[in-house]
């Protein structure tokens, strides 16, 4: 009987099932009609990625009808504003390349989907819709039909996803079972126990050994494989290749032994192997879990949110203590951090950090508000009717949308090292075996073996995962949260450092302000104070402290114009709060003065004076991080009025910019790439977003303000400023551990592969120096990067 595969899913297709079409051989009509609609909607490109990558798909046969109702419905959807539904629904089909490409161009198999992400280690997809194009059902039975189906049960909606795979602890469960008692039956031939019942029952037992080795090979050792093939189909010659080489190799040479009566073979070798090599597996996973953003976070983003009490009395408070029933006060671009009611007339929410759709939708008075917005406009007042979810927010800070343009193909050091580790390893072992091979060819098996198991690069795949995630636990504990392990070595390269001025070397602690002008009534300071109140800009805050007139009235229009300042009117008076450039005014500049001026109804009033503020030892910091050859800059959307005092604080080579638009800031800082600079970016969070996204790495500086800002790699602790420059010398000092510790497993390797060339190493002695010099370098990495730390970073 002729047999073959089929073209979609691989399954068998003989002389009974075979179905041809477009010149291609399929195991049913459904596989058929998944590659029609492919190629009808010039997706055909997903047959290219993978071979026979899909499902056969499945009858629904009205299997969906419960998502007909709108109850049921809406536990699913984790987002749903207006047209616009977000949906994750968990697919278990997702596997390789092929599924996550055809995923994510879902949209061109229906219009109504507007964009698809896919989470292929969770095997989830993210799917945001138009309800008034498509439906919730419609979309799962498409899934369906292409042989995606989803699995669906809202009681793992209700329930937190586990942290550990159980697939692995199944995986370690049986090595360790099998390394155990191979161990155990081993015993008798490492003596040399050689009686009557020894030699009665000694092919019993190795063949007993065989058998309990085989799940090892065949099930616990697979994700081995599976990575090692993927990287020599890619041409990326991941660590993995020498890894299931190494399995490899001793599995068969040991069946080979057992077969034919040459020996015991090396299978507790194997097994101890395995057992090590998926408990390092383990460890990394949990410290990865252990270094989740999320937890870094658990106490700090969004940082804060500002609680109306009793009285209307406004107090922050951390996200995490908003209860239920909670009112809450949003100002101007603040994250709305729980699903709410809006108390106040009328607002304007933008969505875009949860759809990436940038048009507010406008809301009224008892409308529901989602998690994730950003009010726009005036302050409201929302009631809370859930408390924060913390993993939401991470969501919205891993979204696609605001993920950063540069560095999108960084290489980190592992994946430059292991591109070279793994091609002189294999060669070095082949010319080993071909040249043992004319003394001695079961010596020749036995070097071979000894070289792929004792440079086993096992500690050259731990040492930076161990490393970098020793750093960022202990940047988090001085308050400094990276968003992940990679900003650590992107800040090691880090020449150029950018900072803004306001809210940034300046602090939003409380100042002395000073009033300049004619004279304002008690209720043009209330209408001030009122305009303001909505704004979350340093100024904004420190005149709102500032002024003791009561809030009573609500602004009838506000705009804030970023850089300039506010437009308000409230009981028919127009005011207008910022620079003299957005009242049109032609103001004598003042040195070291940052002043806010008032214009009513055409009028110029007067200004406000600031005492600037700045953070206690910024002259020291600067001058550490210019004694270290780091290029300076200051980037400040206001006048140069304090250009003088800067330039007498900080060191002759600072450049210091003023009048600066955000988008200027952008500008300003790829240009600065463009010649050659590395960029850190430190800002507040409010106007740099753009400057902070363009750099190589963006630092938000936080205090008491609920800011967002995923644009940033990090956000910084105001209180550690005097610190930057210590966190940026443990980062290089990081990359010289994790180079070190790339030098000690380099040297354990030329010993180890140095003697198994001589055949004066066993496989036995190299699969227990293996995980000896994995620990040892686990020990060493986490030792001195505890002591760098303890050295290099101070208090702030």
């Amino acid at each position: 009987m002729d047999k073959k595969t089929c073209f979609h899913c691989g399954n068998e297709v003989n002389t009974f099932n075979r179905i041809e079409f477009d010149e291609k051989e399929f195991c049913c009509n459904g596989c058929k009609t998944v590659y029609e609609i492919f190629s009808e909607n010039d997706l055909g490109c997903y047959y290219d990625m993978e071979l026979t990558p899909g499902a056969t798909p499945e009858d629904a046969n009205g299997k969906y009808d419960f998502l007909d109702k709108g109850d049921i419905i809406n536990k699913l959807l984790e987002f749903n504003e207006g047209s616009t539904n977000i949906v994750s629904l968990y697919i278990p089909h997702i596997h390789c390349s092929s599924c996550i490409w055809i995923l994510e161009n879902l949209h061109r198999l229906n219009e109504g989907v507007l964009r698809v992400l896919v989470n292929f280690p969770e095997k989830k997809a993210t799917i945001t819709f138009n309800s008034d194009k498509v439906s919730l059902k419609e979309i799962v039975l498409l899934l369906n039909k292409i042989g995606y189906e989803p699995y669906i049960s809202l009681k793992n909606y209700e329930e937190k996803p586990q942290a550990v795979d159980r697939s692995l602890m199944y995986k370690i469960g049986i090595a360790f079972f099998s390394f155990g008692n191979v161990m155990m039956l081993s015993f008798p031939e490492y003596f040399n126990i050689d009686d009557i019942w020894m030699r009665q029952y000694k092919d019993f037992f190795r063949w007993l050994i065989l058998i309990l080795s085989m799940p090892v090979f065949l099930y616990s050792a697979s994700p081995y494989y599976v990575a090692a093939w993927k990287g020599i189909k890619t041409k990326n010659y991941t660590i993995d290749i020498p890894m299931a080489l190494g399995i490899i190799v001793m599995f068969l040479r040991s069946t080979i032994d057992i077969v034919f009566d040459l020996g015991p073979g090396f299978f507790d070798s194997m097994t101890m192997l395995v057992f090590f090599m998926l408990l390092g597996k383990l460890f990394q996973q949990r410290t990865y879990n252990f270094l989740s953003f999320e937890r870094d976070y658990k106490s700090y983003f969004p940082i804060a949110i500002t609680k109306l009490g009793e009285g209307n009395i406004e107090e922050p408070v951390q996200v995490y203590d908003v209860e239920k029933g909670d009112r809450l006060l949003i100002r101007n671009q603040e994250l709305i951090p729980v699903d709410s009611i809006l108390i106040s007339g009328s607002a304007f929410i933008d969505y875009s950090f949860v759809t990436g759709e940038a048009i507010p939708v406008e809301k009224k008075s008892g409308d529901k508000l989602f998690a994730g917005g950003k009010q726009v406009g005036d302050v409201v007042e929302i009631e809370a009717i859930n408390t924060v979810s913390q993993s939401y927010l991470t969501q919205l800070w891993s979204n696609d949308v605001f993920q950063k343009k540069v560095d999108m193909k960084y290489k980190t050091i592992t994946d430059t090292i292991s591109h070279y580790f793994t091609p002189v390893l294999l060669t070095i072992s082949i010319l080993a075996f071909i040249g043992w091979s004319f003394v001695d060819l079961n010596a020749a098996f036995n070097v071979f073996t000894a070289i792929l198991i004792v440079a086993c690069p096992c500690a050259l795949a731990l040492t930076a995962p161990f490393t970098l995630g020793n750093a960022i636990r202990i940047y988090g504990r001085k308050k400094f949260y990276l968003k992940n392990v990679t900003v650590v070595e992107q800040m090691a390269k880090v020449n150029t450092l950018v900072f803004d001025k306001t809210g940034t070397i300046t602090t939003n602690a409380s100042s002395a302000v000073k009033y300049v002008g004619g004279d304002l009534s008690i209720q043009e300071q209330s209408d001030i104070r009122n305009i303001i109140r909505a704004s979350n800009h340093p100024l904004s805050r420190k005149l709102y402290n500032f002024l003791t007139t009561k809030v009573v009235v609500k602004p009838e229009f506000f705009e804030e114009i970023a850089g300039k300042g506010l437009i308000g009117i409230v009981n028919g008076q127009k005011y207008l709060i910022g620079s003299p450039m957005l009242l049109g005014e032609q103001k004598e500049k003042v040195l070291n003065e940052t002043a806010v001026h008032i214009k009513i109804n055409d009028e110029y009033k007067g200004k406000f004076i600031f005492a600037n503020h700045y953070r206690d030892g910024l002259s020291e910091l600067f001058s550490e991080l210019d004694l270290s050859g780091y290029k300076l800059a200051i980037l400040s959307g206001d006048n140069d009025g304090e250009a003088a005092v800067l330039k007498e604080m900080l060191p002759k080579g600072t450049q210091l910019v003023f009048n600066q638009k955000p988008e200027e800031k952008l500008e300003f800082v790829k240009k600065l790439q463009e010649s050659g600079g590395n960029v850190m970016m430190v800002g507040d969070g409010l106007n740099d977003a753009g400057a902070l996204a363009q750099s190589n790495v963006g630092v938000s500086v936080s205090e008491n303000v609920n800011v967002f800002t995923p644009a940033s790699d990090g956000i910084l602790d105001a209180k550690m400023f005097g610190s930057l420059a210590s966190f940026l010398k443990y980062s290089k000092n990081s990359v010289k551990i994790i180079k070190l510790s790339y030098t000690l497993a380099l040297t354990y390797n030329v010993i180890g592969i140095s003697v198994s060339i001589m055949n004066k190493m066993s496989p036995l002695v190299a699969a227990i120096l293996m995980p000896i010099s994995t620990i040892s370098i686990i020990s060493f990495v986490t030792i001195l990067s505890n002591y760098m730390a303890k050295k290099n970073i101070r208090k702030g």
